[in-house]
């Protein structure tokens, strides 16, 4: 499912127009986006967390010239789901 298909879905769920369930989503987008930006975590209770996670520096190899290469640390989004969620799949 892409960005438009969920769209259409929400909107037919919710009884509205496509163009306010995407004003909606974008808007939900924005929020976690902007609450990951400033370090914070985001949970949705039966669905999951997002969270950054920091990944330290480590000496990774080119694979063209076997070289090794130092990677610098980094902050990566990650998304851990929750247990109703991890249920509800594993059906």
């Amino acid at each position: 499912m892409n960005k438009t298909e969920l769209i259409s879905a929400a909107a037919e769920s919710a009884g509205m127009t496509k163009k306010d369930a995407e004003r909606v989503i974008n808007a939900a987008i924005d929020a976690v986006t902007a609450a990951l930006q400033k370090g914070e975590k985001v949970q949705v209770s039966g669905f999951g967390t997002f969270e950054i996670r920091e990944r330290e520096a480590r000496v990774g190899r080119n694979p063209h010239t076997k070289q090794p290469i130092e990677i610098p640390a980094t902050r990566a989004p990650a998304f851990k789901a929750s247990k109703a969620l991890k249920d509800i799949v594993a059906k």
